[in-house]
């Protein structure tokens, strides 16, 4: 039954897009033949920034730590400026990958000429973490700052091109736009936006000179810059009156939280950023686990096995690290899966969790460096614990916002009510409680805080295998306690789904 579900909804939305084409090509200009569908483009640009994203943990997770100090003391005095600019450059180059989406959400057709100005952007968004390494190492050094925001400066003029030469050419562009009336509209509205940055990073290289805190505060606050101008907005209208939105400004670079993103390229972008975090871990094993033949030869009398056994908890801290990638994974695919539609906040979310699940290298390189039963291998097993609990707390949070306008973003089977809600949650769940209890167990058991560690590790996969005949039992036994006389919830979903659930956002308020 859930098979003919899944494929009526599919063919359904297939329908759709092919009546859209339909009614729209009449009126399309038709591509020439010198250009070329923008998919590669896009998998390339989204591969080089998640790449870029993810390594700058390098830093952070091969800095070294000696067994003398208090682990504490050099996470406070050595690693948290690191950590911070980490957080900063991951947050800054996804921001600028959310507005390479939204650009080419607008251009879904390029030529030679627009691939050659991509390839301009992508070179200065490459460069942005050498920029904030060199702000983070020399902090009150302005030559950092005035880099950073050149080259921002640079890309929204590249951009501004690109979109100039775009709207010279229509064929270029999106249906949506090629068949409206307001092109011109389209074109000031999205150039006006896009200026937006590099106009603050303007502002913030003059402060440089004068006031240089004040240019890292502009600089963070083009971060959260759509979620201040929507509050000014409300602002706005609260204090003169509703200002009504046109139809062609609320379609693109609106600035709306719900403004939809591609979901295939969040998609992509998330995979490079697990994968590489992946490859990290066993580049870390390959560098530093691979003994040296004169020292096998001396000290273990050519035994090649007796000189890897001295690495015992190096691997077993790698696979540990590749399962939790794995499986965070696993539940990122799971829930996207589910999801019909990405949204702007719903991006936010999952930029925070992937940022934590790129902290991951660092958590592998904490959990074997310290001798066995110090203070230093306690605290960075609880540091583990919190990369994991907030790489899994935010891809929650993903799964609640979403919840919301679940009839526009959720499949059916996990609305609020579905068949499929309960182990939903579970899934999204799983991670977040377990390394919350582990965190406290190791609190408690500070002397077998390591074994515990490994065995959440360990039992975390057999959780997922079976986990729906978890949440089955679990259901059973809570409507035998609570609800004896309650119907089963399959009966109570109808097959569309549509009818019966219940709306989240209807519950919640």
């Amino acid at each position: 039954m859930g098979e003919n579900d899944d494929s009526n909804i599919i063919e359904h939305h297939v329908e759709e897009e092919m009546e859209k084409s339909r009614s729209a090509s009449p009126r399309c200009a038709s591509p020439r033949s010198s250009t070329q569908s923008s998919h590669r483009l896009l998998a390339y640009s989204d591969a080089l920034i998640s790449i870029i994203a993810t390594v700058m943990i390098l830093p952070v997770a091969h800095t070294k730590v000696e067994d003398s100090e208090e682990l504490r003391q050099s996470v406070q005095l050595l690693l948290t400026t690191k950590i911070a600019v980490y957080l900063m450059t991951f947050v800054i180059v996804t921001v600028a990958w959310a507005a390479h989406i939204r650009l080419f959400q607008v251009i879904v057709r390029i030529d030679d000429c627009l691939a050659l100005l991509n390839l301009a952007c992508m070179m200065l968004i490459t460069f942005l973490p050498y920029t904030f390494s060199l702000m983070a190492t020399f902090p009150e050094n302005i030559l950092g700052i005035l880099l950073f925001c050149g080259c921002v400066m640079v890309m929204g003029i590249i951009q501004s091109v690109i979109v100039m030469y775009a709207f010279s050419r229509p064929f270029l562009l999106s249906e949506q736009i090629q068949i409206s009336e307001n092109r011109t509209y389209y074109k000031r509205h999205i150039l006006k936006v896009i200026m937006r940055v590099p106009v603050m990073c303007f502002f913030a290289s003059i402060f440089s000179f004068i006031f240089f805190q004040l240019s890292y505060v502009l600089l963070a606050v083009v971060i959260f810059l759509p979620y201040m101008s929507q509050c000014l907005k409300w602002c706005r209208s609260k204090a003169i009156g509703q200002v009504e939105e046109t139809p062609d400004s609320m379609m693109f670079y609106s600035y709306l939280p719900n403004e939809p993103l591609s979901k295939e390229r969040v998609e992509a972008f998330s995979d490079g950023v697990y994968a590489i975090v992946a490859t990290l871990l066993i580049l870390d094993i390959c560098e530093d686990n691979v003994p040296d033949p004169a020292v096998v030869e001396k000290q273990f009398g050519g035994s090649l096995i007796a000189a890897l056994q001295e690495y015992g908890p190096e691997y077993l801290a790698y696979f540990g690290s590749f399962a939790t990638v794995g499986l965070l994974w696993f539940v990122h695919h799971s829930l996207f899966l589910q999801v019909t539609k990405a949204t702007r906040f719903m991006g936010l979310m999952n930029t925070f969790s992937l940022a934590f699940v790129g902290g991951l290298p660092l958590a592998y390189q904490l959990t074997h460096e310290f001798p066995r039963n110090s203070r230093n291998e306690l605290e960075a097993i609880q540091i583990s614990c919190v990369i994991i609990f907030f790489a899994g707390i935010f891809q929650l949070a993903i799964w609640v916002v979403a919840l919301y306008s679940e009839r526009e973003t959720l499949h059916p089977y996990v609305w609020y009510g579905g068949r499929e809600h309960v182990l939903m949650l579970a899934k999204l769940s799983l991670y977040p409680c377990v390394a919350l209890g582990t965190f406290f167990l190791t609190c408690i058991l500070t002397k077998f805080s390591a074994s515990i560690f490994h065995l959440m590790e360990i039992t975390v996969p057999v959780a997922f295998l079976v986990l729906r005949l978890l949440v089955r039992v679990g259901l059973a036994l809570l409507r035998l306690i609570f609800c004896p006389d309650r119907r089963d919830l399959r009966t109570m979903v109808e097959e569309e789904g549509d009818e019966t659930s219940v709306s989240f956002n209807a519950v919640v308020t």
